[in-house]
C-alpha cells in the first residue's frame, strides 16, 4: 500500500494537483504506480493487472465495443516546479500539470465514476514515455501482454488543448560521423579537420525544404534538423572525429524504411563515414474515417488537427487499434519550467468523455 493514497473522489483539477505532488520522473514511477494500482483495486467494477510500473484496469460488461483510455505517468525532470500551485486566476502550475497528469486525472475520474459505460473500457497507465523508445512501458506491455491492450478504438490523453489530434508524426534520430586526422593546431596542414568536414551536412540541412502532406484532411509538417554537434579534442588539436545528430520528424504516410532512405538520400555525397540510426519510432495515420473515431469527434466537438509530435498512438496503430490524441492542457507548455494547465479545462475534458461514454 502506498504511503500516500490517491482519493479518486477529488475533482479532476485537485486530483491533478495530487498527482503532480507525487513526483514520477522517468525511471522513478513506482510510488505513483503503486498509488494508482491501489486506488483502482478498490473499485469493484474493474479488474486490475500490473506489469512492472504499468497498470491496466478493465471493465467486463460484454459491450459490443471496447475503448482504451491511455496515459503515461512519468514526467520530464523536475525544474523547481513541484509541489503544484493553484494561483488566483485558476491556473494550476507544476511539472506534469500539462504533460500529462491532467490527462491521467481524467482517466482516473472516469474509472472511478463511470461503472457502467456504454462501451467496455480499458485504462492503461504506463511508465517511461519521456525517454528512449526501448524503455517505453506501453511498448513493454504490448510485447508481453498484447491482449491487455485489445480494443476497437483508443484515446491517448496527451495534452491537445481539448481538441482531437489525429495520428502522429514519426521521429527518427541518426548520427552522422565525419572523420579526419589529428594534428597539432600549429601545424594544421599535417592533419584533416573532421569538424570542417561536417560543413556540407549543415549546408544540406539549412537548404532542406520539408514536405507538408495532407492526410485525411490534416496537413502535417515535416522537419529535418541538427539537434547536436560533437567534436573536438583539445584547444590545440585538430579534431579527427565529428558527429552531427539529426532528427527527422516525418509525416505518417512514410514507413520507417522510407524515412531512413529519405535521410540517406538527403546526405548522399556528403563526407559521412558512419550513418547510425540512434532512435526510431514510426508515425501513425489519423484513422479519422473509422466509425468509432467519427463518433468520438462528434461527441467532443471541435475540428480535428494533426499531431506534429510523436505519441503512443503509434503503438496502438501497430496493434491494429485506431487511436487519437485528446486531453486537457496546451501542448506548447509541455516540458517547460513554467508548465501549467487551466484548472477548469481538466473537469471539462472529463465531462466530454463522460457524456460520450454514458450517452
Amino acid at each position: 500500500m502506498p504511503e500516500i493514497p490517491l482519493d479518486l473522489s477529488l475533482d479532476a483539477a485537485r486530483l491533478t494537483a495530487r498527482l503532480v505532488d507525487l513526483p514520477s520522473e522517468s525511471g522513478n514511477e513506482k510510488p505513483l504506480a503503486d498509488a494508482i494500482e491501489a486506488a483502482l483495486r478498490a473499485l469493484p467494477h474493474l479488474s486490475v493487472d500490473r506489469y512492472g510500473n504499468n497498470v491496466v484496469a478493465r471493465t467486463g460488461l460484454g459491450r459490443s465495443e471496447r475503448v482504451v483510455l491511455a496515459g503515461h505517468i512519468d514526467t520530464v525532470p523536475i525544474a523547481g516546479n513541484v509541489p503544484s500551485r493553484l494561483d488566483g486566476e485558476g491556473v494550476l502550475w507544476g511539472c506534469g500539470t500539462c504533460d500529462m497528469k491532467s490527462g491521467v486525472a481524467v482517466q482516473l475520474r472516469i474509472a472511478a465514476t463511470v461503472p457502467e459505460p456504454n462501451r467496455d473500457l480499458t485504462f492503461v497507465f504506463y511508465d517511461n514515455e519521456e525517454v528512449a523508445a526501448h524503455l517505453n512501458g506501453l511498448g513493454h506491455v504490448a510485447a508481453a501482454h498484447p491482449d491487455w491492450l485489445e480494443g476497437d478504438f483508443a484515446v491517448l490523453l496527451e495534452p491537445t488543448d481539448g481538441q482531437v489530434e489525429g495520428g502522429c508524426q514519426g521521429t527518427l534520430r541518426v548520427k552522422l560521423r565525419t572523420k579526419g586526422e589529428r594534428a597539432h593546431s600549429a601545424r594544421s596542414w599535417m592533419g584533416a579537420n573532421a569538424v570542417h568536414a561536417a560543413a556540407p551536412i549543415l549546408e544540406r540541412l539549412a537548404a532542406y525544404e520539408p514536405r507538408r502532406p495532407v492526410i485525411d484532411g490534416l496537413e502535417y509538417r515535416e522537419g529535418l534538423n541538427a539537434v547536436a554537434i560533437e567534436g573536438g579534442v583539445a584547444g590545440n588539436v585538430i579534431p579527427d572525429l565529428c558527429t552531427v545528430t539529426v532528427n527527422f520528424r516525418y509525416a505518417p504516410d512514410r514507413s520507417e524504411e522510407e524515412a531512413v532512405a529519405h535521410v540517406r538520400e538527403v546526405f548522399d555525397g556528403c563526407p559521412v563515414e558512419e550513418f547510425v540510426v540512434d532512435d526510431h519510432s514510426p508515425g501513425a495515420l489519423p484513422g479519422l474515417s473509422h466509425p468509432a473515431a467519427r463518433a468520438f469527434i462528434e461527441a467532443v466537438g471541435g475540428s480535428p488537427r494533426p499531431k506534429f509530435g510523436w505519441t503512443d498512438v503509434s503503438r496502438f496503430s501497430a496493434l491494429g487499434v485506431p487511436a487519437v490524441n485528446y486531453g486537457p492542457g496546451d501542448p506548447l507548455l509541455a516540458h517547460k519550467r513554467d508548465e501549467r494547465v487551466l484548472a477548469s479545462a481538466v473537469p471539462e475534458a472529463e465531462r466530454r468523455l463522460r457524456e460520450w461514454l454514458t450517452a
